[in-house]
């Protein structure tokens, strides 16, 4: 395994579009870096050009003690898997393990050492005869993984893997590939629009938003105090409440109704963007004086808990609830004070 630093990097292409934009990110030997952001972010792009698929306009990418900029993709010590598994179809799963290791010039019983510590790793061993038709979408994309395995390459590389897998699936193979990962102790970047994804898999998550960093942190670091909006609105299921307000002598005005802060948590004069999780809001007690009065949507049912979506005049709010009883269509809410995020309306920055 190695350290891979991405130092000031930015792609341009002809038309002037500039996918992604100075970025830099230094990733610890042996650590699992997701990255995230909605579709055209920047992400994919990224990935491609620490693989040499894709050429760097400005910056420097180095895995190990290597500058990479110019080593043509075969020669970083690098292993991708993708999004559609990429497997030779006319080949046995043996064989397209096997293949990357042949055209090395390897020896034949050390590939066949690796193949079959590979498949042992991934519970293949009784598929390694078969072609990729015969298996299903899980069992091709643990050979995917295991081709990129027995290279036991410097640096694993994920680009969008389980995107073609049916939700039930995703899920075990999340904690697969997480498994593996910790087990074999391999540097690894994965790439994922999904910030589930992100938030269960990820050492350290990167935030990319329109080919910049938003934000870089461990999963409960950006969850709990996100640094801008957009993280705030991207990462948690569901998305934190964003709410138009502004601050007047200290408190918030939401609309016609004013939300009293105390215990030194004064909002700034001004336009305000009011960020809370559906975990942080609670129904107000029979006496107990709410902070805003939320009109009824729709319940989404959980079994576990169920969630309350409404709208505070023009805001769209969501609220997590545990209790199961009835509910009026007006409901008295009251906000942690102590989990209330604040940002500027203009920049969208943590304030």
């Amino acid at each position: 395994m190695a350290h891979v630093n991405i130092d000031s990097v930015s792609k341009e292409y002809q038309s002037g579009l500039r996918a992604v934009n100075d970025v830099s990110v230094n990733i610890r030997a042996g650590e699992f870096i997701v990255l995230v952001g909605p579709s055209g972010c920047g992400k994919s792009t990224l990935l491609r050009m620490v693989a040499g698929l894709e050429t760097i306009t400005e910056g420097e990418i180095g895995i190990g003690d290597r500058i990479i900029n110019h080593v043509d993709p075969a020669d970083r010590d690098i292993a991708m898997v993708f999004q559609n598994y990429a497997l030779y179809p006319h080949m046995s799963v043996r064989n397209n393990m096997a293949y990357g290791l042949k055209n090395r010039g390897m020896n034949k019983p050390e590939i066949a050492e690796r193949v079959a510590e590979a498949a042992a790793i991934l519970r293949l061993e009784e598929y390694l005869d078969r072609k990729p038709k015969q298996l299903s979408g899980g069992q091709r994309q643990r050979v995917a993984m295991g081709r990129a395995i027995v290279r036991e390459p410097a640096a694993f590389l994920f680009d969008e893997p389980l995107s073609n897998l049916d939700a039930k699936l995703r899920v075990d193979m999340r904690g697969e590939i997480k498994q593996l990962q910790k087990r074999l102790g391999t540097t690894s970047i994965y790439v994922t629009h999904d910030q589930l994804e992100a938030m269960t898999m990820a050492d350290r998550i990167v935030v990319l938003n329109a080919g910049r960093i938003e934000q870089i942190g461990s999963p409960l670091d950006v969850y709990r105090m996100p640094q801008s909006a957009f993280v705030a609105g991207f990462i948690g299921s569901p998305a934190m409440n964003l709410i138009t307000a502004r601050g007047e002598n200290g408190n918030l005005v939401i609309g016609d109704q004013t939300v009293t802060l105390t215990n030194g948590h004064g909002a700034p004069e001004g336009p305000l963007t009011l960020g809370v999780r559906a975990e942080d809001i609670r129904l107000s007690e029979t006496g107990e004086t709410p902070d805003l009065e939320l009109t009824v949507s729709y319940v989404e049912e959980l079994g576990s808990g169920r969630l309350v979506h409404g709208h505070v005049g023009e805001a769209r709010l969501a609220v997590s609830l545990h209790s199961g009883g009835p509910l009026s269509d007006r409901l008295g809410l009251i906000f942690d004070r102590e989990r209330l995020h604040l940002f500027d309306a203009a920049s969208g920055q943590r304030l």
